[in-house]
């Protein structure tokens, strides 16, 4: 299966060291069967530190140390398995993040906003409607009949139009029948989420669908773009992409609100609002499913 990726895609590059909200840090690292077979063949050096630092409860997975870092993270903040036994040895988790994949008639990959570096560069580009072959990948269509990714094409093209964004926004909700919902609903389902940072649920709870900040479309626009391509696009009728995208609109306007309420002015603050919602958000398939359905 061909597989495809947003034109920013080729500039995303890790930054290791130079990171200052590293993914080696409180989150729990699971490790798939097939590296965990591949750990279990070191017999010396570094492999042991391996072994020794894998948990088996409730499924195969590093033991986080103090603030939750993982045990193979260095004082400079590289990586010691890719320093001691080489990039290889990663396991999937960590190969692959901060990428997600869509599979439909084709595959595409792109960069979750949970990464700050891949945050800017997602809010910095202009063309997230163009997508450029990369390579192939195993795996074979679905059998949806239903095209989300025509129907993404659709919304993109209104928010390539020449009308100004409030009226290209308007536009979306009308035609897919959506509206904003009750801000104290949202503000309700807000509070019963799981945070991985307990500040962050008072952060969301300013939100407010009027508190909107002058200046920054573009960026708004640009995340509305990359909520829909990560998460309608594997719609499986028209029904549930309208679900998904009512569920893209409301991280759109929780990013607006937190922008307005916080004064964030440049990119990179910015950007770290944009994460602060995927890691809280995106990477929970619990708050993900509060908040879509």
């Amino acid at each position: 299966m061909k597989l495809y990726a947003p034109e920013y895609y080729k500039k995303f590059k890790c930054i290791a060291d130079r990171c200052e909200h590293s993914c080696c840090i409180g989150w729990e690292i699971d490790i798939d069967e097939t590296t965990y077979r591949k750990y279990q063949k070191f017999e010396k050096g570094y492999g042991i530190d391996i072994k020794n630092s894998i948990s088996l409860e409730g499924g195969a997975h590093f033991k986080l140390c103090e603030n939750e870092k993982c045990p193979h993270l260095d004082e400079k903040g590289l990586c010691k398995i890719i320093l001691n036994v080489g990039e290889d040895h990663l396991c999937n988790i960590c190969r692959e993040h901060p990428r997600f994949y869509n599979y439909t008639a084709v595959a595409e990959v792109g960069l979750g906003m949970s990464c700050r570096e891949a945050a800017e560069l997602i809010l910095s580009s202009q063309n997230y409607d163009v997508f450029e072959e990369i390579g192939e990948v195993d795996a074979v269509e679905d059998e949806v009949g239903f095209d989300g990714r025509a129907e993404r094409a659709k919304i993109y093209r209104i928010l390539k139009s020449e009308s100004d964004y409030k009226t290209k926004l308007e536009r979306i909700y009308r035609e897919y029948g959506l509206d904003s919902g009750d801000d104290s609903e949202w503000l309700e389902i807000i509070g019963s989420l799981e945070y991985l940072d307990a500040s962050h649920r008072d952060l969301f709870l300013t939100y407010s669908s009027k508190n909107r900040p002058e200046g920054k479309n573009d960026y708004l626009e640009r995340a509305l773009a990359y909520f829909i391509y990560r998460h309608c696009t594997e719609a499986f009728d028209e029904e549930d992409f309208a679900c998904r995208l009512s569920f893209c609109l409301f991280c759109e306007r929780l990013l607006a609100s937190l922008i307005a309420s916080q004064n964030s002015a440049s990119l990179a603050d910015i950007a770290v609002l944009a994460s602060i919602i995927s890691e809280e958000i995106e990477y929970s398939e619990d708050n993900t499913e509060a908040l879509m359905y």
